[in-house]
């Protein structure tokens, strides 16, 4: 802290300097942009700054990634709201980066682009069989419940199999297996698409497997997501007594981590509350520990269908506290961006940042934007205030007008938070009439049409 207090000194005095105000461009409208956003306004006084996103609303993850039964969380987005409406921050959407205007032509426009529209690309397993029909990404199906344009279209087939396997048991996984698992009459008065609600209510899944390549000690959740799923109703949780099993390096674990601690017991608890077999009808979640994927089986009725998969035990060997390194990343210096991975401070590209899962990898939590927004916007005040983008800081720049006058060019259709006002109004309405709190529009012609009308 004592650090950030000496900066904000630095920021202060960068502002009497600078003859012309600072203008940003900020690429993705999700937690880790609006944060940004938030501690520029108020770290540079007179800066201006605009939110492009290549959809026509707001919000990224909070809007698209969160479950539909977390509305708590969600309450994040009435203070991105009060930054998008502060007099010098813009946001512009259906605006995608490469297609509607380039990198290039952005760090033309302005003294600064911050790029934060998240780590959008899956992962690649990397293993036979991935390519089978019925095999999705967390990604994809977090989409398709959660009403996101390019998820509508997913259809998974919850008919023709009682039986759904979820690699990974961090919360994400947890968000999907709850929402498999949990009774629709719940969900029903959530703001989960419509689609995904008739989905689940015509569904057979009735045992979720939740696959992880480590032990209960490591399990990536966290303990709230973790109490949430093992409290679904009438579920019948199952876990091998053999997987509970700890070593003296899990003790150790324990005691350095409450987290990890909380998280076993809890695991524990749960192996040993309920009966050991289940009931008739009944729907069960499977923890299955030690094992991973080695291929995906495909099925000899259905050509080119996955029928289930082949795991492999794994092991714990000197993987110290168990966490992964993050891949996918923008190569960066606390939020500089590199023009290379050498991670040489000479191959910064001035006056291009980065922040959120496109700087560290999807980890973390909402709030965990916010301390890397802070440490992104200290590196770019620093750079200001050292003279490193004097060259850029001392010329004006069109900024938003510039970009405006080349999106009216290409004819490109950009959404004010006008308009998504006007889009957030109608899902209220629309949900209103079926009991929950918003009806989303799931279509690129709906937001457009709904985001145009007056």
């Amino acid at each position: 802290m004592a650090i950030f207090g000496a900066r904000r000194v630095l920021w202060r005095s960068f502002s009497t300097i600078s003859s012309h105000p600072l203008r940003v461009c900020i690429v993705g409208s999700g937690p880790a942009g609006f944060y940004t956003a938030e501690k520029i306004l108020k770290t540079h006084q007179g800066s201006q700054v605009d939110i492009i996103d290549r959809l026509p609303t707001p919000y990224g993850l909070v809007r698209s990634g969160v479950a539909p039964d977390h509305p708590e969380t969600k309450n994040v987005i009435n203070q991105f709201s009060r930054v998008a409406q502060n007099g010098r921050c813009s946001f512009l959407g259906n605006v995608a980066l490469g297609y509607s205007i380039s990198l290039v032509e952005l760090r033309e426009l302005y003294h600064v682009v911050v790029l934060a529209y998240g780590a959008e690309s899956d992962r690649v397993v990397g293993i036979p069989g991935e390519d089978l029909k019925g095999v999705h990404s967390a990604r994809e199906f977090v989409w398709w419940y959660n009403g996101h344009p390019y998820g509508r279209n997913l259809d998974p087939d919850l008919k023709n199999t009682d039986t759904a396997v979820i690699l990974g048991q961090g919360n994400v996984a947890l968000d999907v297996a709850r929402i498999l698992l949990r009774p629709t009459s719940e969900l029903a008065i959530t703001d989960i698409a419509s689609h995904a609600l008739t989905a689940l209510e015509q569904s057979s899944i009735r045992k979720v497997y939740l696959v992880g390549r480590r032990g209960p000690v490591q399990a990536a959740c966290t303990a709230k997501e973790l109490r949430e799923v093992l409290g679904i109703k009438d579920l019948y949780i199952h876990i091998k007594e053999t997987d509970l099993k700890i070593t003296p390096a899990d003790e150790e674990e324990m005691k350095n981590s409450r987290i990890h601690r909380r998280i076993y017991e809890l695991l524990s608890k749960a192996a040993t509350a309920g009966p050991s077999q289940p009931s008739s009808g009944q729907r069960e979640l499977h923890f299955v520990f030690f094992r991973q994927p080695d291929r995906f089986l495909e099925s000899y009725d259905k050509k080119g269908y996955v029928s289930g998969m082949h795991l492999e035990k794994t092991t714990l060997k000197g993987i110290g506290s168990g966490k992964q390194i993050a891949i996918g990343v923008v190569p960066n210096v606390k939020g500089r961006i590199l023009s290379d991975n050498s991670g040489d401070p000479t191959s910064i590209e001035n006056g291009l940042y980065v922040c959120g899962w496109l700087k560290r990898g999807p980890t973390g939590i909402i709030a965990t934007n916010l301390y890397c927004a802070e440490e992104t916007v200290a590196s770019l005040s620093e750079d200001l205030e050292l003279g490193v983008l004097a060259s850029t800081t001392r010329l004006p720049k069109l900024g938003r007008d510039g970009l405006l006058q080349i999106l009216d060019n290409r004819n490109v259709r950009v959404v004010p938070f006008s308009a998504w006002e006007r889009i957030d109004k109608e899902e209220k309405r629309l949900g209103s009439l079926r009991n929950k709190p918003r009806e989303k529009l799931t279509s690129w012609e709906e937001l457009l049409k709904v985001a145009g009308s007056e």
